[in-house]
């Protein structure tokens, strides 16, 4: 058997939207109202049984990898039994809906097709919590998340993503000095990710008071700033850093010149008007 572990969340979907549609055209048909309700159900039914039995494989193709993260097992096994159940339930369903497709006409067909709907409806539940805990597993454990293809770009991703997440934690829990420390190694990780060397740079100028260790991000060459708004917050805080190492004329020089970019921006235009009214003198040259 080839690896279906890559398609798992594509072919879930599937299997889920077969499934469900298949169970309401089933007891649409026990009506006797839509005529086409029968043979649409018997098909769709037969379809979901086939896309489960794929889903299932592809899941334990994938969990091999999910498993590897630290404290993801009990999620794996949980999302697992559910999804077995699923796929026993759709087993049954299709050969429910096979024996009433051979002993169509008879008598015994109705109540076929009647506990095809029952345990239809009971499979559609047993899906949704299937599909509730693998996006537990996948949103709140990160299971697979950046690491299922094993590309080192993957991995990168994942772990810019964590760092910069649990930073945002940090700082709103008031561990600025924690956050700042994440921000350093993302900074260090990715020096040409431009959103991170500003982040790690505000980090350093706001909560560890170093605007040289500051500067020293803002300046490192790196990706274009096509974003207006960040180009203006790494001007800024240039400007911010440059202020606090008392080299005003430097800030001054900063702030013209993002002033020319933005020249409609209020906030840059009160400071320059501040700046001008109390003109600063230079600590040092």
């Amino acid at each position: 058997m080839p690896d279906l572990g890559f398609y798992h969340p594509i072919v879930i979907h599937f299997a889920i939207g077969l499934l469900a549609v298949g169970v309401l055209f089933r007891w649409l048909s026990l009506t006797g109202r839509t005529a086409f309700a029968g043979p649409a159900a018997a098909s769709v039914l037969l379809l979901a049984t086939v896309a489960t039995l794929v889903a299932a494989q592809s899941g334990e193709d994938a969990h091999v990898a999910v498993e590897a993260v630290p404290g993801t097992a009990g999620a794996v096994r949980a999302h697992q039994q559910w999804g077995k159940r699923t796929r026993n339930l759709a087993l049954v369903i299709g050969g429910l809906e096979l024996l009433a497709l051979a002993l169509r006409g008879r008598a015994d067909t109705r109540k076929l097709l009647f506990a095809s709907a029952g345990l239809g409806a009971v499979a559609v539940l047993s899906v949704l919590q299937t599909g509730k805990l693998g996006g537990e597993l996948v949103y709140a454990h990160a299971g697979g998340v950046g690491i299922r293809s094993g590309d080192p770009e993957d991995v990168a991703r994942l772990l810019l993503a964590g760092l910069v997440a649990q930073a945002d934690v940090d700082e709103k829990a008031g561990r600025a000095a924690d956050a700042a420390t994440l921000l350093e190694i993302a900074a260090q990780r990715f020096p040409a990710d431009p959103t991170v060397q500003v982040r790690a740079a505000e980090a350093l100028l706001e909560d560890r008071h170093d605007p040289a260790g500051a500067l020293a991000l803002l300046a490192r060459p790196g990706a274009t700033l096509d974003e207006p708004p960040l180009r203006f917050r790494r001007a800024w805080l240039t400007a911010d850093a440059f202020d606090a190492l008392g080299r005003h004329a430097e800030a001054r020089v900063v702030l013209e010149r993002l002033q020319a970019e933005f020249p409609e921006n209020t906030r840059l235009r009160g400071r320059l008007a501040r700046a001008d009214a109390h003109p600063p003198t230079d600590s040092q040259p």
